[in-house]
């Protein structure tokens, strides 16, 4: 293919999404602007360690919500990622018409939107908590159904899945939703809107070809909707199960729990370096504490009001089986809580080391390297699967590559 791609990597954190673009293919993805920002740190960790390790293209370091619309209509993107906040997408009509519809304030996505009107990129792919589908639990599918319509408002058609990256060959039990986006004026979409939406959800489908499934639901859950037209009326009144799977085209939604077709994972065992620094082996003190910590308990608690409860918690296993695919890593991982990793090896039990939690995330060792230690786990407890992103790169890329073929013969029937 002659031409590259620009990419925008907004709320880019150490930079998951321009890896896994290009470990697929470096030549073609070109990430010619990435924004990272954490409001509530005075240090910019995740920033440094972005910048750090990519020296092509400009890293902005600044409030997203801060950066002019000018920005974004001169850099000729073809493809915008991101992995956004979980927030609140309720949404109010304006007094004055001029204003139009007011999404609350601090929600990223309306910058997302925003980006996206300034831009029009071909191809948007996100990165969410699955809880993203039922949000918010006294109105369940309202706040991802606000998203869907923002889309079809901007005319584009959206496929979702959920994906568990063990399922998919990957070392670690990590559940996320992802979100692709494609222009209804591409060939692509042309080509998609031949098929049925069962066809795209289980075969013909950027997800579908990316990560195969049965062809059949789980439990035969599935759901169609179509998404008001006002999207003030998805915020007040919508309410929907969105399951695993879905696509929704011109407002029209078709929604089902798939079943992965999955690959064997890469073990916890398998990640694990040899030779060990002796500060992440636990002391005895900090092996009763796990046992406290992941042990059956029933605590008798008292409310705020008085009211005494029993708070009851089920047993976990005291250490992390070295023969399965890790469990999902947060960002308390650097603290000693039942969350964190316990291993055993050799008889000893120890914590991840900063490398093995890079190797969960499927980064380069050291890639984090030059920040503290705490900071290294925070970032990789806030990074997504790297893998995942190469492989839904590689299905781009093929996308792509009909696209430029579909061009390059339009140009030659012009000429003809």
């Amino acid at each position: 293919m002659e031409k590259t791609m620009n990419v925008v990597e907004l709320f880019a954190g150490v930079g998951g999404f321009r890896l896994g673009l290009e470990k697929a293919n470096k030549e073609l993805f070109k990430t010619v602007w990435a924004n990272q920002w954490e409001p509530s740190k005075k240090v910019q960790h995740a920033y440094e360690c972005y910048s750090s390790n990519f020296t092509e293209g400009i890293a902005s370091n600044e409030n997203i919500t801060l950066v002019p619309d000018s920005t974004f209509q001169n850099l000729n993107i073809d493809l915008l990622v991101g992995g956004f906040p979980c927030q609140d997408y309720s949404v109010a009509r304006s007094l004055s018409k001029e204003e139009g519809i007011k999404g609350k304030k601090g929600v990223l996505f309306w910058d997302i939107k925003r980006i996206i009107e300034n831009s029009h990129p071909k191809y948007v792919l996100l990165e969410n908590v699955d809880r993203l589908l039922k949000s918010p639990s006294k109105q369940r599918g309202r706040d991802f159904a606000v998203m869907l319509a923002t889309f079809r408002d901007l005319q584009y058609t959206v496929e979702w899945r959920v994906i568990n990256a063990a399922e998919y060959g990957q070392a670690q039990r990590r559940r996320r939703v992802f979100i692709f986006a494609y222009k209804d004026n591409l060939d692509y979409s042309t080509e998609q809107q031949q098929f049925s939406m069962d066809q795209v959800l289980y075969e013909k489908g950027f997800f579908a070809e990316t990560f195969p499934v049965e062809h059949e639901p789980y439990k035969n859950r599935r759901a169609t909707v179509t998404l008001p037209s006002d999207i003030v009326d998805i915020s007040d009144e919508f309410s929907f199960e969105f399951h695993h799977a879905g696509i929704m085209r011109n407002g029209e939604v078709h929604t089902i729990h798939t079943i992965p077709n999955s690959k064997p994972a890469i073990t916890l065992g398998e990640i694990l370096e040899n030779e060990v620094d002796e500060k992440y082996y636990l002391t005895e003190a900090q092996i009763e504490k796990f046992a406290y910590l992941r042990g059956p308990k029933k605590i008798e608690r008292t409310s705020a009001d008085g009211h005494k409860y029993v708070f009851s918690e089920g047993g976990m296993s005291p250490v992390d089986d070295l023969n399965l695919p890790g469990r999902t890593m947060l960002t308390s991982e650097a603290s000693v809580n039942r969350s964190t990793h316990v291993v055993e090896v050799d008889g000893r039990k120890r914590f991840l080391t900063p490398v093995e939690c890079e190797r969960l995330n499927s980064f380069p060792d050291n890639w984090t390297a030059n920040i503290p230690e705490r900071m290294r786990y925070f970032t990789m407890g806030n990074a997504l699967v790297v893998n995942l992103i190469r492989d839904m790169a590689k299905t781009i890329e093929k996308i792509e590559a009909r696209e430029h073929v579909s061009k390059t013969q339009l140009e030659f029937d012009l000429i003809k």
